[in-house]
């Protein structure tokens, strides 16, 4: 069995991925282009990938491909009927980010609710030295606890945030965008209603027909000046241009983006251009990608190879009459 990792780097570098060389010859490479792709994956029969599209223009030359494993849980890239065509089995990884994203929706909020870069550089130019009392007021902050948390999709990721919120001592509500019926223990309100009444909106959803440009200029407009926007689901759920407008004319307080429409980051947008860190914190897709959950993900995929080769072994020595 020949595996082929085309994008190994999406996976980073520190992570262990000796247990697939024990599974036949393994193949990597750091990134693949579409134009790459038809020749690199012509003689494999299982490939790894994240972000490379599949397709009959990618993989129409590889007939003895059997198993397309994809490094996510989005399996946007996969032309999935193309795929059924041919009769080549897909998968992708569900589950294994939760507690990291978790972990970095909090991060984010602690950062600009307690103006962290603020007090970490005020110390650090040495304007704490021979300072007139102990204590700095000049950024206030608030407390979690008491807050209302406003959750947008709660998925694995948006439950894990919303008991987290609730250990700190705020009221969880949530919206579902695409109508689903509400989950026992958790208080589903209207899109409307969570915007107008929580003091932190956090986006834990996927893409879809539901959410694509959901938080838009009407959406900021309707929550509190206040408010921190958090968004780690995808970057198309929010219209950036006019998060930019609600940022600048304060019709929030500020917001912490781990997604964006294009990435890497477009040098056109016009987030950039805040550099106030109270205001704006971006990071680059980093929530998902702790060691553990990195480390995790490619064990799941492993053990997928190993029971899809199980399985066509079983099919060989029993075929169906």
């Amino acid at each position: 069995m020949k595996i082929v990792f085309l994008d190994v780097k999406t996976i980073g570098e520190d992570i262990d991925l000796s247990g697939y060389d024990a599974l036949g010859e393994v193949v990597k490479y750091d990134f693949t282009s579409s134009q790459e792709a038809p020749k690199r994956v012509r003689d494999a029969d299982v490939i790894i990938l994240n972000k490379v599209q599949i397709n009959e223009e990618t993989i129409g030359d590889a007939k003895k491909l059997k198993l397309v494993c994809v490094t996510a849980t989005g399996t946007n890239n996969l032309d999935k009927e193309y795929l059924d065509m041919r009769g080549i089995a897909w998968r992708n990884v569900a589950g294994y980010s939760t507690e990291s994203v978790a972990q970095h929706t909090f991060a984010m909020l602690f950062y600009l609710l307690e103006k962290l870069r603020y007090y970490d550089e005020y110390v650090k130019e040495g304007r704490y030295v021979n300072d007139t009392i102990f204590t700095h007021f000049a950024e206030h902050f608030t407390e979690v606890c008491g807050k209302t948390w406003g959750i947008i999709g709660l998925g694995n990721i948006g439950r894990r945030v919303a008991k987290i919120a609730q250990a700190f001592g705020a009221e969880v509500i949530y919206y579902s965008p695409s109508g689903s019926p509400a989950q026992p223990g958790y208080t589903q309100v209207g899109l409307d209603e969570l915007l107008a009444s929580s003091d932190i909106v956090s986006v834990h959803a996927p893409l879809n027909e539901y959410t694509e440009g959901l938080m838009n200029a009407d959406a900021f407009q309707k929550m509190k000046k206040t408010a921190i926007f958090l968004n780690l689901g995808r970057g198309a759920i929010v219209v950036e241009r006019e998060l930019f407008d609600a940022l600048r004319n304060g019709e929030i307080a500020a917001a912490g983006l781990d997604v964006l429409c294009q990435e890497p980051m477009s040098s056109d947008n016009p987030l950039l251009s805040i550099k106030d860190s109270k205001k704006l914190l971006i990071t680059p897709h980093v929530a998902w990608a702790s060691v553990e959950a990195r480390t995790r993900l490619m064990g799941i995929i492993l053990d997928q190879i190993k029971a899809f080769m199980q399985e066509e072994q079983r099919r060989i020595v029993s075929p169906v009459p």
